[in-house]
Formats: C-alpha cells, sequence, structure tokens
C-alpha cells in the first residue's frame, strides 16, 4: 500500500457511489507499440475502492503507459497527488480546486485559505506539473441549486487558478462541463497562459477550432469510443496531431467496450486504438505524436 494514503472527498464519493453495477476488472489490452502518457487520473479515487496505486502503474507501464499524470480536485486530493508523486517516479501532479468544490469553500468562507494552500503545494514541490482540474460545469450547478452565488464562486475560483498557471509556469487543466461559452469568455478576459489543457474534450469539430484557435492541447478521454460521440470525433479529426493528448479521467469515463466498469491507465490502449481510427493513422506514429505532445504541454519529461 502506498504510504500517500488516500482520502477519499465528498466529491469523490458523491461521483462514485452511484456507479458500483459491474466491479469486474476488463482484461489488459495489447500493449502499444510506442509509450504514452495518461495526463489525467485520478489514483486517490481508484486506490482502495478498485485498483490500489501500485498494481495500477504497473499495470499501465505493462501495455506501454508508464507515466501517468495524477490530478487533484480538492484539497485532500491535491494532498494526495503530491504526496504520490514524490513517492512514484512514474507520476507528477496537478492541484486545485474542481469548479463543484468552489460554491461549497465559498459558503463556508474557505475559498480564499484553500486557494492559498494550492499555491503553496505548487509552488514547493517541484513535481506539480499542472493547476487542474479547475474550470466551469453548469451540469452539477444547476443539480445543486446554489444559484448565482453559486456560479459566481465557480468563476472566481476559475479566475484564480488561471492566474496561478500564469504566475507559477504551470500547465493549467480545465474542466468543462456544458460551459463552452463560459470557459472561452473567462480564457479571453483573463489571457490564458503558455500551456493549457482541455481535458476530457467534450464538443465538436467548431468548438475543437475555437480552442484551437486560442492555442489549446485537446485531450480524449474513453468517451470518444463510445456510440453517440460522432461529435467528438469530429473535433478529434480536425485536431492538429501536436496538439492531441489522451487520457483515462480514471476511474470515469471507462471506454467501449467495457463502460460502466471502475477506467484505469491500463485501459488507455483501448482509447488510443480508437483514436488511431478515427484519425486512419499508423498507431505507433500517433503514439509517438502523442507523446512527444504530453511533454510539451507539461512541461518536460519525468
Amino acid at each position: 500500500m502506498s504510504t500517500a494514503e488516500p482520502t477519499r472527498s465528498r466529491a469523490a464519493t458523491e461521483e462514485t457511489s452511484g456507479a458500483r453495477r459491474d466491479r469486474e476488472r476488463p482484461p489488459a489490452p495489447e500493449p502499444l507499440p510506442h509509450p504514452v502518457v495518461d495526463n489525467h487520473c485520478h489514483l486517490d479515487i481508484a486506490d482502495g475502492d478498485w485498483l490500489a496505486t501500485e498494481a495500477a502503474i504497473a499495470d499501465a507501464a505493462a501495455v506501454g503507459v508508464p507515466r501517468i499524470v495524477q490530478i487533484g480536485c480538492d484539497m485532500p486530493g491535491a494532498r494526495w497527488a503530491v504526496a504520490a508523486a514524490a513517492e512514484h517516479d512514474a507520476l507528477v501532479a496537478g492541484v486545485a480546486l474542481h469548479p463543484n468544490e468552489a460554491p461549497r469553500l465559498a459558503a463556508t468562507g474557505d475559498l480564499d485559505s484553500a486557494i492559498e494552500e494550492i499555491e503553496r503545494l505548487a509552488t514547493t514541490h517541484d513535481k506539480v506539473r499542472a493547476i487542474g482540474e479547475t474550470g466551469l460545469d453548469r451540469f452539477r450547478h444547476a443539480q445543486s441549486g446554489s444559484g448565482d452565488e453559486g456560479w459566481a464562486a465557480q468563476e472566481e475560483s476559475f479566475r484564480r487558478h488561471i492566474d496561478l498557471a500564469k504566475r507559477l509556469d504551470k500547465t493549467l487543466v480545465i474542466h468543462d462541463r456544458d460551459a463552452h461559452d463560459d470557459v472561452l469568455r473567462i480564457l479571453d478576459e483573463e489571457g490564458a497562459p503558455e500551456r493549457w489543457v482541455m481535458h476530457c474534450f467534450s464538443g465538436d469539430d467548431a468548438f475543437a477550432r475555437r480552442c484551437l484557435d486560442r492555442g489549446a492541447y485537446l485531450s480524449f478521454a474513453g468517451t470518444v469510443t463510445f456510440k453517440n460521440a460522432a461529435p467528438l470525433r469530429n473535433a478529434l479529426a480536425v485536431t492538429p496531431r501536436d496538439r492531441v493528448l489522451v487520457e483515462t479521467d480514471a476511474p470515469y469515463l471507462t471506454p467501449t467496450p467495457y463502460r460502466g466498469r471502475p477506467n484505469a491507465s491500463y485501459l488507455v490502449p483501448v482509447t488510443m486504438r480508437a483514436m488511431a481510427e478515427v484519425l486512419q493513422a499508423d498507431l505507433e506514429d500517433l503514439c509517438r505524436a502523442v507523446d512527444a505532445t504530453t511533454e510539451t504541454a507539461f512541461g518536460g519529461s519525468w
């Protein structure tokens, strides 16, 4: 067991509590012909729940995914990400407050202190490569009933994370759920950092072009394999190879044909093969391009 013992957040528990229909572990796919990075994973949520951290890292490496960006979404998750990255050579960390955390923290008067701690974590640990995931989420906002104050807290938090990424020269990792126009509006108003990633890209080809015109990297998850995801595949098709990333968002968004089961980094090859098919690309060539692009997007190798 990792000494960086995970502390499950309320948000993480809410996300996973209703998704336990099928716990059977998908089989390991055929290894990739060239390694790639899973640039967005939540090992703290999977650890102790389905697949332990050490096993997740080893299983991923065995199929050509030797490096992972561990993303923290709240204060327990951010602290865990930093500790895990310090312990495991295969990991680097992203730290931030998820947009759904911002209204909760604002309501208790803790948003300022939480953002201050995110900055401290990002400045005192050299394996923190990213500020994220931050951003905007209209889907959960509508469900929360937090009204204008809750949305204002999301926007304030997002703006402050953008500022952190720019001041600290970190990659900004953006969560965008049903908030395409608002995300780009705030980026335009604040000025985007040099490197920024649209995590689990969820738009169509027109929105992809709007993001790419502003310098974004687009990260594609298992959703690109879903039957109803033709607009997402169209977005992938118009994205230049030097702007394409791959991720799991594990334990969420498991690719077809294993949709509904918990995800893990060792399933990246399933998504990569689907992406190569969409792009009519040689798999090894695409893997090499994604690997090189990930290093650029996250400030170098590790």
